[in-house]
């Protein structure tokens, strides 16, 4: 089987699992792990071999710019100090945990045992997010959990690229370290918002939706190549400011309703396949890992894993169990009180830290060889102790997070973001009642369609300003709404249904009844659920 058709049925074994997840309300990248693994170990079935160069390049721009897009700035600065101590001072304070642990137990080389420290330091929301949208959670906690990784990320791989230069040189200079991790790392922030602040705005010019989505998908990568090979800056953080600053603009910079509705549908179909297959190639990495190993007995390796994992996981838990009760230093210090929220938050967060593909593309970018043409210590264990950890936190902590969440009895922010929306949408229908009366004497509109559009605004008025003072979540409220867009959707089924059977006997070209029935999809998409 070629290396085309194996994606393919790689692509279509990930479609499979992730719909068996979503039925039995599993986090599908647990399922897309196991499968990836069970394609591994089967005689006869393909297997990818993974580059780590194509999972630096090819994955992680599109899929930190997608994220970076849909956070808040606003709300990414307002918890910024204590991101920037989990992204920082976590992502460091783990490294140098594991490390202590690999040297002292396993018995690894103190640069290797750094190495396989920076490598699984940083974390991977995918997983948790899917179970905090699936079951909600304070704002908060999902607010830290997907900054931190936006951010830790960076750290982590300028963190092991100085930790693997050290063994490959067999030098190191605390001092070059440090200021090379500044130099990399604020580098990077800089020519992602640099860049994003010169292009951004000529993407005005693009009228054609084909060619802006190819400009979105093409120019994440560009930034992260120009970072890492042409500045040797971090171009993982390139990425995340240029998709922040992006995604906060975007409205005023593209407001052709049209063109954006399409490259958000392309771009989320693009991220679910691009996040299924890198999960599946995850798991199907374990049998070419465990060759490598013949030196070591399985009840060591298994030994091993344990105590790395039992260090990660504790790390991460006393971190957010002990800096509380630094007050009042570390609340002058970071001036939020996050960390001083309720155990309950805390805890969720602890176990909210799984780790993914960005830790396997960094094991597997170890180099095998140093610059003296000796094998890199102990790259085989390396590899194998990172798939073991992020197997255990997905499956371990994946699973059981939501029993967890459930557990806790945390509850998301539904009641306050519904209110948030009808506000939203009431001031946004005021407005448009206001432009109405400014342009009501257009002679070019007749009156009668004016009218009719001041009704429609006013109707949404009256609707949202009900819902405003039922609370907005109250049963009675729910249920009127409900009906109405059931009401709404029957309607839209009736105009379809007359478009289509019109084309079945001729009297409407295909074309036509396809641009119709566009204008319907939309109008239904925005009634919502």
């Amino acid at each position: 089987m070629s290396s085309i058709e194996s994606l393919i049925f790689l692509l279509g074994a990930a479609a499979l699992l992730a719909q068996l997840a979503r039925i039995l309300k599993v986090p599908y990248p647990v399922f897309l792990v196991f499968g990836g693994l069970l394609i591994g170990l089967a005689p006869g079935l393909p297997t990818v071999a993974i580059s780590p160069e194509i999972v630096f390049l090819v994955f992680l721009p599109p899929l930190l710019n997608y994220a970076a897009f849909f956070s808040s700035p606003r709300d990414l600065r307002r918890h910024l100090r204590p991101l920037l101590a989990l992204a920082i001072g976590l992502v460091l304070f783990t490294t140098a945990a594991i490390a202590l642990i690999a040297h002292t137990l396993i018995g690894l080389p103190w640069a290797a045992a750094f190495v396989l420290g920076a490598i699984i330091a940083p974390t991977d929301p995918v997983a948790a997010e899917a179970i905090f949208r699936r079951l909600g959670v304070p704002g908060r906690v999902s607010t830290i959990v997907g900054g931190e990784s936006l951010v830790n990320d960076g750290t982590g791989l300028v963190a092991f690229r100085l930790a693997v230069a050290a063994v490959v040189t067999g030098t190191f200079s605390v001092w070059e370290a440090g200021l090379d991790f500044l130099l990399v790392g604020g580098g990077g922030i800089v020519l992602g918002l640099i860049l994003a602040w010169l292009v951004l705005p000529l993407w005005k010019r693009v009228s054609d939706p084909s060619i802006f989505i190819a400009l979105s998908l093409l120019t994440p990568y560009a930034v992260y190549v120009l970072a890492e090979e042409v500045l040797h800056a971090s171009g993982i953080l390139a990425v995340v400011s240029y998709g922040l600053y992006r995604g906060w603009r975007d409205p005023s910079l593209f407001p052709n309703a049209s063109t954006r509705i399409q490259n958000i549908s392309f771009w989320n179909m693009l991220v679910f396949l691009l996040e299924s297959l890198l999960f599946v190639l995850v798991g199907q990495q374990l049998p070419s890992i465990l060759e490598g190993l013949s030196e070591y007995s399985v009840a060591q390796v298994l030994i091993y894993a344990a105590l790395v994992y039992a260090a990660l996981l504790g790390t991460r838990f006393l971190w957010f169990f002990t800096t509380p009760y630094l007050h009042p230093v570390f609340d002058r210090l970071l001036r939020n009180r996050y960390l001083g929220a309720p155990w309950q938050e805390r805890l969720v967060m602890v176990w909210s830290g799984m780790r993914g593909g960005v830790s396997l593309a960094a094991a597997l970018a170890v180099p095998l060889v140093t610059d003296t043409g000796e094998s890199f210590p102990a790259r085989d264990l390396i590899l194998f102790l990172t798939f073991s950890v992020i197997l255990a936190t997905l499956v371990l902590q994946g699973l059981s997070l939501g029993g967890l969440i459930r557990s806790l009895r945390l509850r998301g922010d539904e009641e306050a973001d519904a209110l948030v929306e009808l506000k939203g949408r009431l001031k946004a229908a005021q407005a448009a009642l206001d432009r109405i009366e400014q342009i009501y004497n257009d002679e070019q509109v007749p009156l009668d369609a004016q009218e009719r559009m001041r009704e429609h605004y006013e109707e949404r008025i009256r609707r949202y300003g009900a819902g405003l003072q039922a609370g907005g979540t109250s049963e009675a409220y729910a249920e009127s709404s409900a009906a109405w867009r059931n009401w709404r959707r029957e309607l839209l089924t009736a105009e379809r249904e007359a478009i289509v059977s019109m084309r079945d006997r001729g009297q409407l070209p295909p074309e036509i009844m396809r641009r119709i029935q566009r204008d319907l999809d939309l109008e239904e998409a925005r009634i919502g659920g």
